[in-house]
């Protein structure tokens, strides 16, 4: 059993950054692809970037590339969430997820394993 806990979500600016985190329990970690979804009110949770297990492979929506960047550390069971420039509608709960065989899935059906979520808010 794998168990994620999100964290470093907050209140921000538009044009500011956050750094969020993802650490992981369980299961060897290396062997997740991992990602990060996010659903704002009222609307679908989507998809926004995603790193394979090695960390060689990244997948970033269109929505987000050239700001948002993901990274992962296999020693501290963790990945990150890198996001620059930040925008109003970039406000959402941000949720990592888990993924055993393959990688750079963009379903939520395809994960296996969700965390809580974050809270980010972006004021204008």
């Amino acid at each position: 059993q794998v168990q994620l806990v999100e964290s470093g979500g907050g209140l921000v600016q538009a044009g500011g950054s956050l750094r969020l985190s993802c650490a992981a329990s369980g299961g060897t970690f290396s062997n997740y692809a991992m990602a990060w979804f996010r659903q704002a009110p009222g609307k679908e949770r989507e998809f926004v970037v995603a790193i394979s297990g090695s960390g060689s492979g990244t997948s970033t929506a269109n929505s987000v590339e050239g700001r948002f960047t993901i990274s992962r550390d296999n020693a501290k069971r963790t990945v990150y969430l890198e996001m620059n420039s930040l925008k109003p509608e970039d406000t959402a709960v941000y949720y990592c997820a888990a993924l055993i065989g393959g990688w750079n899935r963009k379903s939520i059906r395809d994960y296996h394993y969700w965390g809580q979520g974050t809270q980010v808010t972006v004021s204008s």
